[in-house]
């Protein structure tokens, strides 16, 4: 007897062998099979065209987020104000970079993960209070900022946005520290979550990380001036060097004294994300003091010892497999071949035709080499697989190329759990490798062999002990606790289920 399985909630009307309507169940995935990037962060301080330098650092750092960006300056006396739905060259030109005059500037590049999609969402936020003018960006998320949000608004607090960010500038405004330097560690010490966050106001600018590390943090150094980025590509693209990384639990206040180190956080175990070299991180970036690019290149060979496949090309998909499928290759022994062609100009909307084209979805954003593809043996090098639509179709429209066989490798483990740490997720219930055994998947996206990289190999392969690391996307065990709602969820899965 067949082993029984649960498909993806969008897709449970599609049996896995029954394949004539494939791409109606899947017309509407084409952007939703995935994991979403997270948030940008980029600081300066102390450099008289801060905010155009600041421009070019979240230009660097649009891959993180493309929904909405903003920058604010401060000219020593006044903080200032320009956000805007949109990507960074779209949002920001030569009059709006002019009304942000000033020697220090934070700036931020947004998907959401908590919170809605507008233009009351985009960051930095921008208040003042009885501590004078604070803005703040943040990349990460805090869990329980629901709960303490409805306790502040019963306590009369009013809210501009559903950010679970502003949640901490309402604790600051109420903090009865001396200052907001003091407010801001006194409000993060109460969190249990992910943040790197930049703190702006007129005299200083404050990056804060927490204890934990989930996400990276990177200090670097232009000329007199210092930086705080999210990703070291984003200091290469104005020539600011790489000092290092802010730590877990450390908070920086640079002002016109200098840089001020503190670690005001209590101390916690380290769960760096490993999804950043895994994925979201670009590959000529440092993370966590590490070369992505070397990573994932690490996480190719061994997955080629993992995972053998007799094949004629090493085929990655374009982007972040591309240098897995070099290692892949590298190890094998197989020869590597760009056989996907990406479309990088593709926007979060498009016009479809009125008469249906197969695979439309997919081939807006890829494109097969057909001479390179015809007749061979096909090793594809992916990243990850999420939901498992979009592999499906990727397999199909290489079949369709003249594939003779299509092997499908992926550079991590599968993802049976929801990130809670800023990362955007499906709900478990859509995630694939929570609800199917790898055979399971590879008869769904009907792919001749599967492969996925084991949690030992990936962590081998960024040198990053399992101790220090965050792997609950892929073991489901998390380093802290997480909303009430989802404890509540995965305390039903864990139940026992009743024999018939």
């Amino acid at each position: 007897m067949a082993p029984r399985c649960k498909l993806p909630v969008g897709l449970q009307q599609q049996t896995m062998n029954d394949n004539s309507n494939v791409d109606e169940a899947l017309k509407d995935e084409p952007f939703k099979d995935g994991f979403h990037d997270e948030c940008g962060v980029f600081g300066i301080f102390g450099h008289p065209d801060a905010a155009r330098l600041t421009y070019l650092g979240l230009y660097a750092l649009q891959h993180r987020g493309q929904e909405s960006c903003g920058i604010v300056a401060s000219d020593g006396a006044q903080i200032r104000s320009e956000r805007a739905m949109g990507l960074v060259s779209d949002v920001f030109n030569e009059e709006r970079l002019n009304r942000l005059p000033g020697h220090s500037a934070i700036g931020h590049a947004r998907y959401s993960t908590a919170g809605e999609v507008s233009i009351r969402e985009a960051q930095p936020f921008l208040v003042a209070c009885q501590h004078g003018q604070v803005a703040v960006c943040h990349n990460g998320n805090l869990p329980f900022a629901t709960e303490e949000r409805k306790r502040l608004e019963r306590a009369g607090a009013i809210f501009s946005s559903t950010s679970d960010t502003e949640v901490v500038l309402h604790g600051i405004a109420r903090s009865n520290a001396a200052n907001i330097i003091e407010a801001i560690p006194e409000v993060l010490r109460e969190e249990e979550g992910a943040f790197s966050m930049l703190f702006l106001t007129p005299g200083a600018m404050i990056a804060i990380r927490d204890a934990r590390g989930f996400r990276p943090l990177a200090l670097g150094r232009l000329g007199e001036s210092w930086v705080v980025a999210s990703e070291t590509c984003a200091f290469d693209l104005i020539d600011a060097e790489y000092v290092r990384d802010v730590e877990p639990g450390e908070m920086l206040v640079l002002d016109r004294d200098g840089l001020h180190s503190s670690f005001p956080l209590p101390a916690r175990r380290h769960s760096f994300c490993i999804f950043e070299h895994v994925y979201f991180s670009r590959p000529d970036s440092m993370i966590y003091g590490r070369s992505v690019n070397e990573s994932r290149h690490k996480m190719g060979k061994r997955l080629a010892l993992e995972h053998p496949a007799k094949a004629d090309i090493v085929v990655p998909v374009p982007d972040s497999g591309v240098a897995a499928a070099i290692g892949y290759a590298a190890q094998s022994g197989i020869n590597f071949r760009q056989g996907l062609v990406r479309n990088h100009y593709v926007g979060r909307t498009f016009i479809e035709p009125k008469q249906s084209i197969r695979s439309f979805g997919v081939r807006i954003k890829l494109n097969p080499v057909r001479h390179l593809i015809n007749g061979r043996r096909v090793v594809l090098i992916d990243d990850s697989i999420v939901r498992g639509t979009t592999s499906k179709k990727i397999v199909h429209m290489v079949r369709e190329a003249g594939a003779a066989e299509v092997h499908v490798r992926v550079s991590c483990p599968p993802t049976v759990s929801p990130c809670f740490y800023g990362v955007d997720t499906p709900d478990k219930a859509d995630l694939i490798g929570a609800q199917m055994s790898v055979e399971e998947i590879r008869r769904f996206i009907e792919a001749d062999s599967l492969g996925y990289l084991s949690l030992e190999g990936m962590l081998e392969a960024t040198g990053i002990h399992r101790e220090s690391s965050c792997v609950a996307c892929w073991t489901g065990h998390y380093p802290t606790r997480i909303t009430r709602e989802a404890e509540t969820m995965f305390a039903r899965e864990r139940e026992p289920v009743p024999s018939e």
